[in-house]
């Protein structure tokens, strides 16, 4: 009586390998491509909000530019690009807007990134306090306009439903050993801040036209 061939359970394998890619390429080809028009739209914004918070970028603008030229006049600190080195050591961050330029906005994580950078300007601003008595209402004016432009961000990303669950911790701020630090740190803090409004100004203006 014949012997059943050693090879026959290898070439059913083969068959039931061959079977199963067969199926799935079968599979991946049916399945529909994403394609980037089929994605969801950017959530809107109301233009109330949109101009609230230019208002709001520009009384904000224009108080941190009053605490740079007092910090020129009074201490002779009006180059900032002087102090970069000085900057890096006292470890004084800056805040990115990469998702809020017009080629590739992203309006929820805009909105994040603008609420960040904001939280982070005035922890910055906290940390200048004691900077001399003649600027101090000056600064404690801007700290309460960047809170509440940070506040407004916060409300409108809660009304999208986008807002994490808790408010962002902030991160150790530089120390200042001497009051030329403090006042150099002043003015390399302003002047991120002053570049970073720019950035926010020109991607709510770009927001708010027809």
């Amino acid at each position: 009586m014949a012997q059943p061939s050693a090879q026959s359970p290898r070439r059913l394998m083969a068959l039931q390998l061959l079977l199963w890619h067969s199926i799935l390429w079968a599979g991946q080809e049916a399945a529909p491509l994403v394609s980037v028009t089929s994605l969801p739209p950017p959530l809107p914004l109301p233009r109330s909000f949109l101009l609230k918070s230019l208002e709001q970028v520009r009384k904000i603008q224009a108080g941190n530019s009053v605490l740079l030229e007092k910090l020129c006049a009074t201490y002779k600190l009006c180059h900032p690009e002087e102090l970069v080195l000085l900057g890096h050591s006292l470890g004084i961050p800056q805040a990115s807007l990469s998702r809020c330029s017009s080629q590739v906005q992203q309006l929820t994580k805009c909105l994040s990134q603008l609420h960040r950078g904001l939280f982070l300007y005035q922890g910055l601003l906290q940390a200048l306090a004691g900077i001399s008595p003649e600027l101090a209402p000056t600064l404690d004016t801007l700290q309460l306009d960047v809170a509440n432009f940070a506040t407004t961000i916060w409300q409108q990303m809660e009304n999208l439903g986008v807002a994490p669950t808790a408010q962002p911790t902030q991160g150790t701020m530089p120390t200042f050993t001497s009051a030329f630090q403090r006042r150099a740190g002043g003015v390399l803090a302003t002047s991120h801040l002053q570049r970073f409004l720019e950035t926010a100004h020109c991607a709510l203006n770009h927001l708010v036209q027809p």
